[in-house]
């Protein structure tokens, strides 16, 4: 009797099992269910050739990297100030791909070779290259139409000057800074045929140290309106302490210099760096080469209203308006250079080619390019 409840008892089980087995058969999928994975970020890196309290260039930049923190909960980003081009900024590079990078920005003219050569290697990356001129499959150049803030900012210089002497600390004699000195050149000699504008190089982008030194040498020489093309508000800084005015680049210096800083470009790269991290997203990013004009991205920055009088502000903010609206072009002939070679003849436009290639100087600048 044992036996055969045991029996019973194990026969009951099966069947119990075989009835389970049976079922789930009948009613399993015949595909597995889709499993929506997280959504990984997309991680960004921002090398940068200044420091990013450098109130100027990278101060500009690193706002925008921060913007894109804020907003755009769906991307990382890495960032490395104060990466000189060659072997530390490829270094750089690498090291934020191999942490899960796929977009890089850099943002240095001097980046450039560096940047065709890591496009090549780095099939599956994206580039995006500040100020360059090469492009490849996966890179792409960027940047805004700045010479037409810096014409402004001459003008205002223009007018502003007591003795028509002004000044220009430039960093690099690439054709981008090249391109701005006369840019501010022709905006200061439109309003003011009888300006001149005295250049020193310091041949780097930021050094507070040497660009106070250049810009003491200006003052030292008689200029009282002094403009830059350099990354720190030095410049600034030193013509407040000897009772002069400057125009300040890249961002706003009116608060490192409220006594002496008339206004100057200002950048907002946010927009930019928002619709080409959508355009990665979306799979739309192609290789193309950005030059954004005003007010898009570069514009000329709030006038110092302490210093710059109401009919000097009506007059340049006229002939901003004639820029946008494309009804006044900059570098419209006749333009000569310092000899006084016509180098744009009377009533034609320089060809963009000749302008991102730039390699005289406009009549009106005193000094020469380096080595020349």
């Amino acid at each position: 009797m044992t036996t055969f409840q045991g029996m019973n008892t194990k026969l009951l089980v099966a069947l119990l099992v075989a009835v389970v087995l049976v079922t789930a058969l009948y009613f399993w999928p015949t595909e597995a269910p889709e499993v929506v994975a997280p959504e990984r970020p997309l991680i960004v890196g921002f090398v940068f050739v200044g420091s990013i309290g450098d109130a100027g260039w990278t101060f500009a930049h690193n706002q925008a990297r921060l913007y894109i923190e804020e907003n755009l909960p769906w991307v990382d980003t890495l960032f490395v100030e104060s990466v000189p081009p060659g072997a530390d900024f490829e270094r750089v590079v690498r090291e934020m791909i191999q942490q899960g990078a796929t977009v890089i920005f850099g943002t240095s003219f001097g980046y450039m070779d560096f940047m065709v050569n890591l496009a090549q290697q780095n099939p599956n990356v994206k580039f995006m290259h500040a100020t360059g001129f090469k492009t490849a499959p996966n890179l792409s150049t960027y940047f805004g139409r700045v010479e037409d803030p810096r014409f402004l900012s001459g003008m205002v210089a223009g007018l502003m000057t007591r003795n028509n002497r002004l000044g220009y600390v430039a960093a690099h004699p690439i054709p981008e800074v090249i391109l701005g000195l006369n840019a501010f050149t022709q905006g200061a000699r439109l309003v003011n045929p009888a300006a001149t504008v005295q250049v020193v190089w310091t041949n780097v982008w930021f050094d507070p140290a040497k660009e106070r030194e250049a810009a003491i040498s200006l003052l030292d020489a008689g200029v009282d309106v002094i403009g830059q093309h350099q990354d720190s508000p030095a410049v600034q800084q030193a013509a407040q302490e000897r009772g002069a005015f400057g125009t300040g680049n890249n961002s706003d210096m009116r608060f490192m210099a409220p006594r002496a800083t008339l206004t100057g470009p200002v950048w907002n790269w946010a927009p930019f760096y928002v619709e080409v991290l959508e355009s990665v997203r979306d799979n739309t990013w192609t290789s193309t080469q950005h030059r954004w004009a005003m007010p898009d991205i570069v514009d000329l920055g709030p006038f110092n209203e302490d210093l710059v009088p109401q009919p000097v502000r009506d007059r340049v903010l006229a002939k901003r308006q004639e820029i946008i609206d494309d009804t006044f072009f900059i570098f419209t002939g006749p333009i000569r250079d310092q000899a006084g070679t016509i180098r744009v003849p009377a009533g034609q436009r320089m060809p963009l080619t000749e302008m991102l290639a730039v390699d005289w100087l406009i009549e009106g600048v005193i000094g020469a390019l380096p080595g020349r």
